[in-house]
Parts: C-alpha cells; structure tokens; sequence
C-alpha cells in the first residue's frame, strides 16, 4: 500500500459535526474537505454506519475519507442513531427510521456553504446496504453510490437465509450487534450526559435481535423491506456494485446489474469481505482512484471515460490447490459490455451412475444419508481473509455426500455465472434441506471447492409459503448456486456433491435426513463463458493507495482463527471460531480499545437436536487521563428442539471493573419448517 501524505487539496478535519434532524435527535458526524470548501464548493460523499467513527473503523476511515478530501469532495461519516456519538437508539437493521435519517443527512450535506449541492453515498457491507436501500428513496441531491459487499435480497442472499435455510450466521452476527449495541457514547465528545445516553441505551435498546429475525423464517414484510430487488426501478441514480468470489455478497452484482435500469457498473475481484486496495486474496488494486473516476464523473461532470468501459469487470480465477487461507489468487480480468451476457453459454451434464455425462442417461436411484458434521469443512459463510476461513480439502466433506464426477476434460474452461442443478429427488422426513456444492478435482485427487447453493426442500412452493414433504413425494427441484468465475484446467474433474447436511454452515434438520436422488432427468447446467479477444485490451488498474491511517498503537492485532474438534468417545464435534478485533490505542482520541468474539457451534453425531451455538463477545474502552473504563460483556446460546428454538441472553456492563448493568433474556420460538 502507497501511502499519500499531499493532495492536490490541502484538507482539514472537523468532528464533531452535530446534525439535528427534524425531530431533533443529533448526529454526530466526522466531516473532511478541502481546507478551501468554502470558496469552492465540493460535492459531498456520505458514509453511514453504526460502527462507531471515532474508535473502531477511525483508522480504515481516515485512510478513505482524507483521500477523498484531498481530491476535491467533502467525505462525510455519521453515525446512525442510537450509535457512537449520536443520539436515540437502534432497535435494529435498516428499519425506516433508519433510511429516513439518512435522506435528511443526504437534503443537510447538499444545503452546507461547502456544498455544490450533489451528493454520493458509498459503503461496504452494512454502508453498502443503506446506500440501495437510500438511493430507491430518490433524495434529489443523492446522484449515484458505490455499493460494496452488500445484497438486493435481505432474505436470500444476507446473513439471515440462505435457500430458505437458517444461517448459523444469522446467529452470531446478531449476537455480534449483540456486544456492538451495548457501547456507550464518548464523555470526550458528549460530555457528562454520556452514562444517561449508555444506560437509555442499554435498558431500551438492547434486546437481543436474533429473537426478532428468528420469529421471521418466512420471506415476509421483515425480509421485503430494504430488499431493493422487490422494485429495482426505485432506484434511478448511478449505481456501482463492488465485491468479490469470496464474499458471502456476490450473487447481488450480476443480479442488480441485471434488475437495474438506470446507469450501472459492477466489479468483482478475487476477494473476500474488504475493499479492493486492502482484501485479500490478492491482487489488490488502486480501489480508491477507481471510485474518484466514477465521483468524477457522477458529481463533477468530468468525462473520466469511466461509462465508456464494460458493465462488469471480473476476475477469472484459475485452479489453486484447497487451503485455508489465500494471499494471491492467479487469475486474469475479463469484461462483458451487458449483462446478461451473450457470451456465455450454458451446457448440461447429465447426472448418472456417480457420474456427469455430456449425453441424457438411463433412470435411476442413488440414496445416501449424510452425516451430521457433513460440511465442518466449509469454511465460513462470509470470509474476511484471515486464517481458517476457507473450504479445505472437500474429500473431508465429501465422504458423507452424493458425489458425481465428470470424466477429466479434454480442454480447460471458464465458468462465469451461477451453476444451476436441476433435479428429481425424495426424502424420508417431513423437514429436509440440501446443501449441493461443485468442485475442482485435480489429477492428485486435491478437491477445490469452487461454488455452493443450499435449499429447504419445504419451500419448493416458495420461501413465503413452506409446507410439509409427503416422506417418499418425488420432487422437482431447482438449486441456484452461488455466481462465480472460475478456470479449470484440461485433465482435471468437475465434482458435484449433494447432502442433507451442511453444517455448521447451516442450522440442521430436526431428524436424520436420507436423500434419494433420482437419474433420468436430473442435471447440471453450467455457465460456460467463451473467451474474448477483447479480454486482453483491457485497462488495467493502478497499484494500491490511500491517505496515511490515524496515528495509533496496535497492543493486539485484528485477526481471526477457526478449528474443528473431534470427541471420539463422545461423538461430539465442535467448531470453534475467534474473530479479534484486536486492542489498539488512537493517540488522536487518547483512547484504548477491544473487541474480541469466540463462538462454538457444537453437535454429537446422530442427534442433529444437539446442535447448539454459543457467543461470547467482549468490548472494553480505556482512557488514562480523564480515567474513564467502560467493559461489556454479551453471551448468547442457542439451542433447539424438534418443535423450537431457544434462546438464552445475558448481557453485563461494567464501569471501572464494578458491574452496573445485568440484563438476561429467555426466549421460545416455533420452528417454522427451519
């Protein structure tokens, strides 16, 4: 990474920047601009998030925001109500309260002395959620956004479900906003009123959310609201998808690309959950002077030639051995001009006797009941580049599925889309999911987990209206995988694989599944891209670069761990998974932070109502002078019978080592075909 230390635009900072909202509830803002905004006004780019501005994203801001700055906008960072500095409470995710401060933010920022009255809006994850969900409101001044690692589809395609199945990680990141909920306010910044603004906090708003979106399995209005797929012509403004194959947020580039009508671009890299001059795996690339060609052009009325370049820019992945981990992805970009694009062309596979032919095969059955720990070695649902997060070796996996391989290739392709498995299928229970997943074998028998898609076979009829299976129905099915770009080799084997377990990927069906496939009509349809010429004039990107970070101290660095524990004579197996936020000093705000999470996913073989989650999540702030010392503690536990969930919560607070808060949470919710 090149720092940058002087911009064409000497820059200042100023924060706090307080914002009253028509019904007056306060911002907090961090705002930096070109030290001559006043006589020269600048567009403004907004990013808004309940993370915090001025402790745990301070050091990414600053590298992003101070960029921006120095070449000619006022970037803008609030927190949403009831976070960091801000005033009131947040009960939960992009409800309207939400989406409507940040139209008055967006109708505030256009009306400053500073302003030239257009405005951006840009983030990644959360900030790219509210981005769409901001932009189909239609505030006048909001001109285009830059939305990274974010979905169309709160209910198919975030934390939440995914095929009609529970996510294991709709439990631990709530139970990470959980911890995250629990911070208070900053007295350097609110002065005395800050334990008030905590303890308001803490007693109104921290109610666990996993009790609410487990009491919504169903794709219902919960699910519907901000899911700008429900109407992708509410959103007229220029729009810019970011993300990359190892994202749990892909497949929402090349759908909106597809559902959005007005102008659009998307990009996707070889990474994970991060922004594309930090992710890995590599290569990084110059993320920053690529999004001021696209503010440039959206805000400045420069022809920066960025709208002149392909629709979707991609990066097409060539075959690496499984591993954990990846600094580097080999690979080369590609472009389409639309998308769709004519330049894939999707062919079948036939599944046979264990086997994937090119030609229809002969009828008939192949039963298979896959373990319960079927998927340990998945990898996680949303990797951030760190340790452990990848799918390893899928023979691990494998040996518990339906498995059906092609013959070696005689040639190499590209894959560029999503893998669709169309099938005929029977299941002994009332209540079945399957997981399928699509692999690279190489000649040595190393298998690469390239793709997967899960479905709950109870809302075949949609995910709004599930129903019981008929033990024995015979069932058509229709599995989308998720997108992916991807070589394999002349020589190497395509594998697909079908269980009734993905764990602990998913949350597991109430009773032992036995899953009979059925040949004849069953199929693999894949997405194969015909390589272009025009491949090889593309431009390529700069090398990476960003304004210097804060100055600070990093007592622990960020990192993230994650194991898999056999009990033999139990039978139990765990999960076991750190994510660190790691313990940094910001000199700036004399200020000592850390968080740390630990989650175990635990179950015994053969009783799939065994499986249970348990979180734990650690914040602490530390200020020497003023001594100020402020500790939260959230646990959350799930379980499960066959007819609920249950849930257990306790959350404790802690000022200068003496608990002053204790609040506990004891929940049931019906099972609802999950």
């Amino acid at each position: 990474m090149q720092y940058i230390d002087s911009f064409p635009r000497p820059i200042k900072t100023l924060d706090p920047v307080w914002i009253t909202l028509n019904d007056g509830c306060r911002l907090a803002a961090t705002i930096w601009l070109p030290s001559d905004a006043d006589q020269n006004r600048v567009p403004a780019l907004l990013e808004y998030l309940p993370y915090r501005r001025r402790d745990f994203t301070a050091i990414g801001d600053s590298t992003q925001h101070a960029y921006y700055a120095g070449h000619g906008y006022a970037s803008v960072r609030v927190d949403a109500r009831g976070c960091g500095d801000s005033d009131g409470i947040m009960y939960d995710e992009y409800l309207q309260q939400e989406l409507s401060d940040g139209v008055e933010i967006i109708e505030w920022l256009s009306k400053q002395n500073w302003c030239s009255g257009n405005v951006g809006m840009f983030g990644i994850s959360w900030g790219g959620f509210n981005s769409l969900q901001i932009a189909a409101l239609k505030p006048p001044a909001l001109k285009a956004i830059i939305s990274a690692c974010s979905t169309d589809d709160r209910y198919a395609d975030d934390v939440h479900y995914m095929g009609g199945c529970l996510l294991d990680q709709n439990i631990t990141w709530a139970s990470t906003m959980f911890g995250f909920n629990s911070r208070p306010p900053d007295p350097a910044i609110v002065g005395n009123r800050w334990r008030d603004m905590w303890f308001h906090r803490l007693e109104e708003g921290s109610d666990p959310w996993i009790i609410n979106w487990l009491s919504h399995q169903r794709r219902d209005a919960q699910w519907q609201h901000g899911s700008v797929c429900e109407n992708y012509r509410d959103i007229e403004c220029a729009v810019y998808m970011f993300g990359g194959w190892a994202d749990g947020y892909t497949n929402a580039i090349p759908r909106s690309l597809a559902g959005l009508k007005g102008p659009r671009k998307g990009l996707i890299g070889p990474w994970t959950h991060a922004w594309g001059q930090n992710a890995k795996p590599g290569p990084r690339i110059g993320w920053l002077k690529e999004a001021l060609r696209w503010w440039d052009y959206w805000l400045k009325d420069i022809d920066t030639g960025i709208m002149d370049e392909p629709m979707l820019t991609a990066w097409m992945q060539d075959y690496v051995p499984p591993a954990h981990q990846y600094e580097q992805r080999p690979g080369r970009w590609i472009a389409e001009d639309r998308w769709p694009s004519p330049n894939i062309e999707e062919i079948s596979l036939w599944l046979g006797k264990f086997s994937l032919e090119p030609d229809a095969v002969d009828e008939g059955s192949f039963s298979q009941r896959s373990l319960d720990t079927c998927g340990a070695y998945a990898g996680d649902w949303c990797p951030y580049g760190y340790s452990g997060e990848m799918p390893l070796d899928q023979r691990l996996d494998d040996g518990s599925a339906l498995n059906f391989d092609s013959a070696p290739l005689p040639e190499n392709i590209d894959l560029l889309g999503a893998p669709v498995l169309k099938a005929q299928v029977a299941v002994d229970r009332e209540v079945a999911f399957i997981a399928v997943w699509l692999s690279d074998v190489a000649p040595d028998g190393a298998t690469t987990r390239l793709t997967y898609g899960l479905l709950n076979l109870n809302h075949l009829d949609g995910h709004a209206s599930p129903r019981n299976i008929t033990p024995g129905e015979q069932l058509s099915i229709r599995v989308q995988l998720n997108d992916l770009g991807q070589s394999i080799p002349a020589g190497h084997r395509i594998r697909l694989s079908l269980s009734t377990s993905y764990w602990p990927l998913i949350w597991p069906s109430p009773e032992p599944v036995t899953l009979t496939l059925i040949t004849g009509s069953s199929q693999l349809l894949l997405p194969i891209r015909n390589r272009q010429p025009s491949d090889l004039e593309l431009r390529t990107f700069s090398e990476p670069q960003s304004a210097r970070p804060l100055d600070h101290t990093t007592h622990t660095p960020y990192a993230r761990s994650r194991s898999v524990e056999r009990e033999y004579e139990s039978g139990i197996t765990r999960v076991h998974a750190v994510k660190d936020r790691g313990r940094i000093h910001l000199h700036g705000a004399n200020l000592t932070y850390a968080g740390k999470g630990e989650e175990t996913h635990q179950i015994t073989d053969g009783d799939p109502l065994s499986h249970r989650i348990e979180m734990n999540y650690t914040i602490t702030f530390e200020r020497k002078n003023p001594k100020w010392q402020v500790r939260t503690v959230a646990n959350t536990l799930v379980t499960a019978t066959k007819s609920d969930f249950l849930i257990t919560a306790t959350l404790n607070a802690y000022e200068n080592d003496i608990l002053v808060f204790n609040k506990s949470w004891d929940s049931k919710i019906a099972r609802d075909f999950n």
